[in-house]
């Protein structure tokens, strides 16, 4: 059975690490992080071992990047590239409770935690995070590095763009787009698009001014 390293050793790795082990689809887990702090301790079980570095003499086994926001999964991933990591390192994580209907597809690097739940004919593209209870419906396309946090649905034929956030219990009316690098609030009803690079909150979603905080996990 393959090794997996985590790579950022805070909350989405430990729920990551939860998803592994009820699918069991790997065997030994280790962990990275760029916080020297952490390096020689554990969690779960799990050692941090060092910064990223490490990773470059782990590439028989799989990879995948647990940090909350999508900039920083991407950055992440580039600078993995500049230690030989490349797509077909990236392992898919998906929580045993997830089916994934044989017209759906799955980037490489995202993580799918408990109950998400995908209809038919949804694209999620490379180092996507769905959070428990996520609805996916159908000819959905979420891009790459894109958050759907805890609760949120999206009616059909939504697309959301690289790096957006959605947070928690945010709904997405059918046929809109999500720009990339945006972010939708918690709570948050988007009932017409929302531009790339906006912030939007409300009932029904609206944009906050640029230093209105949101609490996107780093």
């Amino acid at each position: 059975m393959r090794s997996l390293v985590l790579v950022a050793a805070g909350g989405l790795a430990r729920e990551t690490l939860a998803a592994v082990r009820a699918s069991g689809s790997h065997g030994r887990v280790l962990a990275v992080d760029d916080d020297p702090s952490r390096w020689g301790s554990s969690f779960d079980g799990v050692p941090v071992i060092g910064g990223l570095e490490q990773v470059a003499d782990l590439l028989d086994g799989d990879v995948v990047v647990c940090a909350g926001r999508g900039g920083t999964r991407r950055a992440l991933v580039e600078r993995l590239a500049g230690l030989g990591v490349t797509w077909e390192h990236y392992a898919r994580v998906v929580h045993p409770s997830v089916d994934i209907p044989a017209s759906c597809v799955v980037g490489r690097g995202s993580i799918l935690l408990a109950q998400v739940s995908l209809t038919c004919d949804v694209r999620l593209g490379a180092h996507v995070v769905a959070m428990p209870h996520v609805t996916l419906t159908h000819d959905d396309v979420v891009a790459d590095y894109a958050t759907l946090c805890a609760g949120v649905s999206l009616g059909g034929n939504v697309t959301v763009g690289a790096g957006a956030y959605l947070g928690m219990n945010a709904s997405v009316r059918e046929d809109l787009a999500v720009g990339a690098d945006s972010v939708l609030g918690m709570g948050a009803v988007l009932l017409r698009p929302l531009p790339a690079g906006q912030t939007w909150a409300g009932v029904p979603a609206a944009p906050l001014p640029a230093a209105y905080p949101v609490g996107v996990e780093a």
